[in-house]
Parts: C-alpha cells; structure tokens; sequence
C-alpha cells in the first residue's frame, strides 16, 4: 500500500495534470465561441448582401453558414461538459488533500440518519457534523449514500459475508480511476431523494395507451393514409388540397391524447432524465473488470443475457429526449399529422418498460452497490497504515493493538490496546475527568464498527468476534415524549439485557450508568447489573468513576478485568498521559479543577 505521502502526490498530479486539459479545452471553447459568431455575422450578412439575387443564391450561403454553425454549436455543447468534467474532477481531488488533513465539511455529513434511540450511531457520532459518516461519504448518488448509511446502521454480523466485502473493498481500493470518474460523473447530475422511488413507482405502473389494441394500430393507419395519399397525389388522382384536408383531421385528432401524454411527462419526464447519468455509471461498472465475489455478482446483475443495463437505460434515455421534441410545435404539428406521433412515441417508452420494468431495481441496486463500495475503498485508499481486521469463529474475542480514533489527528492521538479473549467477559474502566474514558470507549466502539462494515481500522492488528454492537454513552431526555434522562437509560438498559435473554449475541460498551440516581442507589444497581451481565454470558466495557466497580473482580477473577486512565498532579498543574493501564484508578481531579477556577471547597 502506498504510503501517505505518496498518495498526496498523487492527487496533486491529477490535479495538475487536469488543469492542463482544463486549460485547453477552455481555449478550443473560446475558439468555437468566436467561430460561430463569426459564422452567424457572415451568414446573415451574406443573406442581407444577396437577398435580390435569388432563392438559390440565398439557401447556399445559409448552408455554408448556418449548417456549420449548428454542427458548431454541438461541438460546444460536449466541449462544455467536458469542461464542467474537469472541473469536478479537480474539486474532487482538492476535496481528498483536504480529507487528509480532517476538512470534511465538503462531504454530506447524513444528518437525515441521526437516530438518538439507535443501537450504537448516535452515541459513536455515525452520523451528523464531523462524524464518522462524514468522513467516510464519497457517494455520488442519493442511492449510494442511504445504502453506505444502511450499512452503518446495521453492520455485519457474519464472518463470510464480512470477508466477501473486505475483498470487494480491496480490490476498488487500487481502482482510482475508476473511483473518480464515477463520482465525478455521478456529481455532475447529481439526483434527488425520491428520485429511487419514483423511478420504481414509474416501472410499476400499468401502461395507458399500449393495453388497447386499437391505439398500438393507430400510428400504422395514420401514417399508411397519408402514404396511400401521397402516392394519389403524384399519380393526380386527388389534390393536394384534399390531402391538406385529411391531414388537418390528423392534427385535430392527435389532440386528444395531448393532455394524458402531458401529464406522464410532466409527472415523469424530469424524473426520468437522471437515468442519463445512471446509464454512464452502469457502463462505467460493466466495463471494469473485477475478481470478487461481490463485484462479479453486481456486474451480473447489469450484465445477463439481455442488453446490457447501461444500453438499456441510454435507450430509454434517448426516447425520453426524443418525446422532449413535442414541444417544438412545428415538429409537433407536422409529425403529428403524418403519423400521430406523439403516441407512438409514449408507447414506445411504455413498451420499453414493460421490457425492463423487472430489470429496474436490480440496476438500481447495483449502482448503489458500487457507489457505497467507492465510498469505502477512498477511506482504504487514504488510509494505508490502517490494518484489515482479522476474524474468529470462536465467541468472545476481540484483540487489538495500538487501536485510535479515526477522527483524531493522526499526529495527535493516542493509541491503546484491548484484549478480551473470552466470554463472558467485562472490561471495568475507572478514571478522573478528563483522562481518556470516553474517548478510549469511542475509538473501540468506531474501529469495531469499521470491522464489521469491511473496511480496515486504525489499529496495528485487529481480531474479532462480529457480534452485535450495542452502546449506551450519551442517553437523552425526550420531552416530546415526557422522558427523563433516566427513565430513557433505563429503556437502553432493558433492551440490552432483553436481547441477551432472547439469545443474541452482543458487544456492550457503556459510560457511566444510572447517572440520573442518587450515588448510594446508583452504586447498588451498577453492580446488579454487571452481575447480571456476567450470568448472561455478556462481554463488553464500562466507563465510570465509582471505584467501587472496581472490586468486582474478586467475585468474577476470570471474567472481570480493571483498566484505569490516571491524572497526574505535579506542580500545581494536572497531566494526562491518555494511556490505558492496569488496575483501578488512583487519583481524581475534581476537586483540585475546582479550586484552580476558584470555586471554594470548604471541609466540614
């Protein structure tokens, strides 16, 4: 794996490199700019110079101006998306180095998913400003960002499946060509969060005009009739004003589908056009050669016997922007008439989607996939000191050396051990204010989190049991619902051991429990409940500052182990060393904190 200073450079050149296209592009821009409008002043004064010297005259230097300038005006068209490509891609790269150095506030933090009665995210910061969330997203799509979001929300809890999308994440973690050009293109048309459902609820939706026989003929009938009179025409055996006449009927009778054809368009038809962008990122995935499991199964699914998923969609895409034409009303009328059209058009899309209606979710899928995927294999990618966990199929383990907090700075963390290598077993943590608790219970509870999700964690080697994860370090109050903050971490607390009642298998991690109780009866119930615990056959940690805890290793030696962060008074200042020791904690600083701000402590 790349070192880090490697991977800067490596996104500086891209950088660099693609100004240097940018710079060109913008100047073949300007050039066409200036081209066409001296194309345009030419024609028109060419036509104004010889509008007395003939039709013929007239119609050749509209052609020799006018065509170019439309040929012209195309060209831009792809030069200016290919500029606003660049564009992006140079974003994107400054986005990374300053992902580097923690500036994240360019990313979706996934607010919408903060849950404060979740299992685990609400306590661990998953989600919401300067989370674990926040720092991961690189989705380019709403579909991939609440597919990553659902894999927070509910991480692994199988060994194989864990591995599977380890291997997916390692093998797109080397793919970062692939990568940005899927979450560039992704972010140039960057979609809208009903756009899934109403994209499926169009799918499912019964045809209008196809299901009547009569209407699939019509466009035949109406455009055989002007056929057959045409050739009456020409063979003189009618007037042309009689076929003016008949396909003026046309044109009346078309109006009659007008206003349903409008309504499905107007409905659908802004919906429908994110599936352009769709189509590019499904083509980007089936060109990509994989190895994995997962990755050949998602390119299954968007590369089967039919056509290919990207082409399907282009095709729809295509009559979408070719319905879009009704609304020149000189191609509208005239179209219209020789052979209705517009409704031929409608149920040529309607025949498309009783085609590949079925196939929709699953492409659907696929490029959520792959966009959640992305976003796991950049953190890998930026991470190269970071370690692939391993995994055990023997309940309880979890062993991890040197393990931080992905959030803090790498220059400035301290990094700790944890080893629990049985079940049950508890970790009994104690410690002043300040000295590491909390955080030490963050940094577990998010590498372990990354562990089941697939991805690799801040640690120099990892092993576990996927079990699930279940915390409670930041229980609120609810006044919308008339709870104290007691009565809610009494809630969080019966979950717990209901769940273990029933058998499931759980990872714990509390702070601090039964803070909403007085001391006496708060030390009494900590107790019952790690007791409780250890009968349960439960493994986990707890933070708190009731040294009392402490001694509950003499009942369970083998099952119970205290670790402690200490302060250190010297000097008249206190020091913290962040480091996780053996034992129960000595010293506390509440009291001298209190009097270094000059708040009394008058002894009895």
């Amino acid at each position: 794996m790349e070192p880090l200073e490697n991977i800067i450079k490596t996104y500086l050149g891209i950088i660099r490199e693609t100004e240097i296209k940018l710079g060109k592009v913008k100047q073949h821009i300007y050039r066409i700019s200036t081209f066409r409008v001296i194309l345009f002043l030419a024609g028109i004064a060419g036509i104004i110079y010889y509008w007395n010297s003939g039709w013929l005259i007239v119609a050749g230097i509209s052609a020799i101006t006018f065509l170019p300038l439309l040929i012209l005006v195309k060209y831009h068209n792809r030069l200016y998306y290919k500029k606003e490509y660049l564009e992006k891609k140079i974003e994107i790269n400054h986005q990374e180095l300053k992902a580097l150095d923690y500036d994240i506030s360019a990313f979706d933090c996934g607010k919408e998913f903060i849950d404060p009665t979740h299992f685990y995210t609400y306590d661990l910061d998953v989600f919401g400003e300067y989370s674990l969330f926040q720092y991961i997203n690189r989705t380019s799509t709403v579909l991939g960002k609440k597919r990553l979001a659902a894999w927070f929300n509910e991480h692994l809890e199988k060994k194989d499946e864990i591995l599977q999308r380890q291997e997916a994440i390692r093998e797109l973690t080397s793919e970062l060509s692939f990568r940005q050009r899927f979450r560039t293109l992704g972010l140039l048309h960057k979609g809208k969060a009903a756009d899934e459902t109403e994209l499926e609820t169009w799918a499912k939706s019964p045809s209008l005009f196809r299901k009547k026989r009569l209407l699939r003929m019509l466009p035949y009938l109406v455009g055989g009739t002007n056929f057959i009179c045409l050739g009456l025409m020409i063979a003189g055996i009618i007037s042309s004003s009689l076929w003016g006449v008949i396909w003026t009927c046309f044109v009346i009778g078309s109006f009659i589908f007008t206003g349903k054809i409008t309504k499905i368009q107007t409905i659908y038809g802004k919906k429908l056009q994110i599936l352009s962008t769709y189509a590019g990122l499904l083509q980007l995935t089936e060109e990509l050669p994989v190895q994995c499991n997962v990755l050949k199964s998602i390119k299954e699914e968007i590369s089967g016997s039919k056509r290919k998923a990207s082409q399907s969609i282009q095709q729809l895409s295509k009559l979408m922007d070719d319905l879009d034409q009704r609304n020149n009303i000189f191609i509208y009328v005239i179209l219209n008439g020789l052979f209705f059209w517009e409704l031929r058009q409608i149920m040529r899309i309607e025949a498309w989607k009783e085609k590949n209606a079925s196939d929709l979710p699953c492409w659907l899928n696929a490029i959520r996939e792959v966009d959640a995927l992305n976003s796991l294999a950049n953190f890998a990618y930026n991470h190269p000191d970071y370690t692939y966990p391993n995994f055990t199929d023997h309940p309880f383990i979890l062993t991890a050396e040197s393990l931080g907090h992905p959030l803090m700075h790498r220059d400035r963390c301290i990094q700790n051990d944890i080893y629990m290598e049985k079940r049950p077993f508890f970790i009994i943590i104690t410690g002043a204010n300040m000295a590491g608790k909390s955080t030490y219970l963050r940094t577990v509870g998010i590498n372990y989190l990354l562990a089941c999700v697939g991805t690799p964690v801040w640690a120099r080697s990892m092993t576990l049991y996927p079990a699930r994860l279940v915390t409670s370090l930041r229980t609120s109050d609810s006044l919308t619902d008339n709870e104290s903050y007691f009565f809610a971490e009494l809630k969080r607390l019966k979950l717990i051991i209901d769940k273990l009642n029933a058998g499931e298998e759980l990872f714990i991690i509390l702070d601090e429990i039964l803070k909403g109780t007085n001391s006496a009866d708060k030390q009494k119930g900590s107790l019952a409940l790690i007791k409780q615990f250890m009968l349960l056959h439960a493994n986990g940690i707890i933070a708190t500052h009731d040294l009392m805890l402490g001694t509950l290793v003499n009942l369970f030696p083998k099952d119970i182990r205290n670790h402690c962060f200490e302060a250190e008074i010297a000097n008249n200042e206190l020091t913290f060393s962040y480091q996780i020791k053996d034992g129960v904690a000595q010293n506390m600083n509440a009291c001298f904190l209190m009097k270094k701000m000059g708040i009394a402590i008058i002894d009895d």
